[in-house]
């Protein structure tokens, strides 16, 4: 298990959102449905996530950066839990194409610790493996989940949002965090058995007791 090292050489890339990285790193990514946020709350979180960024530049302190998830990953979150959109990913059939992708390649290209399928988004802790790039296993994972998907619902189009979120793990409390973070998002979101679908390895079964 491998943590965020701010020694340690960062690789940095962007698309709509900055993404950070280091080599076998832990991490904590979300992503979602294309329809999952209505338009007008999406523009007013960007317009204030841009004033809070202009007054904050990065490099951030450990506090800084959780001030900004607290603040802006977290209220995100928030809205996806409010049910906004197709929420496909309610149908259990709909699920298990995501439950493959993730177990595909556990193991070879990464160690996944812990996912939760919400009816329009994911959550998902894991730690790459040496070698292997985020933003490869993110296109992994949406491209062969939204063509199964879209054929198995008799659609066509744009199935996932564009980017997605992503966290590097900092310690074990950290890790701790974010499992637990996971665990408790369907009772947060208050849904019923049979409306997402949770895993979570060893590591986190020790972690969180």
């Amino acid at each position: 298990m491998q943590f965020y090292n701010e020694f340690k050489d960062t690789r940095r890339t962007q698309n709509r959102l900055p993404h950070r990285q280091q080599e076998g790193i832990s991490l904590f990514v979300t992503y979602r449905l294309n329809d999952s946020i209505p338009a007008e709350l999406m523009e007013k979180w960007r317009e204030e996530k841009n004033r809070w960024l202009t007054e904050h530049p990065q490099p951030w302190d450990e506090e800084t950066d959780s001030a900004y998830h607290r603040r802006f990953t977290y209220e995100l979150d928030r809205i996806m839990d409010g049910g906004h959109g197709s929420c496909v990913l309610k149908t259990a059939e709909i699920r298990a194409i995501l439950e493959e992708s993730f177990r595909n390649f556990d193991g070879i290209r990464y160690d996944m610790h812990s996912w939760v399928i919400m009816p329009n988004h994911v959550h998902l802790l894991f730690s790459l493996k040496e070698g292997v790039k985020m933003e490869k296993i993110l296109a992994t994972w949406k491209n062969y989940t939204s063509t199964r998907i879209n054929e198995s619902l008799g659609q066509e189009g744009t199935l996932w949002q564009k980017d997605y979120f992503d966290r590097m793990i900092r310690d074990w409390d950290n890790f701790a965090r974010v499992a637990r973070y996971i665990r408790r998002n369907p009772v947060e979101a208050k849904l019923r058995e049979g409306e997402f679908s949770y895993y979570e390895d060893e590591i986190v079964k020790r972690v969180l007791g």
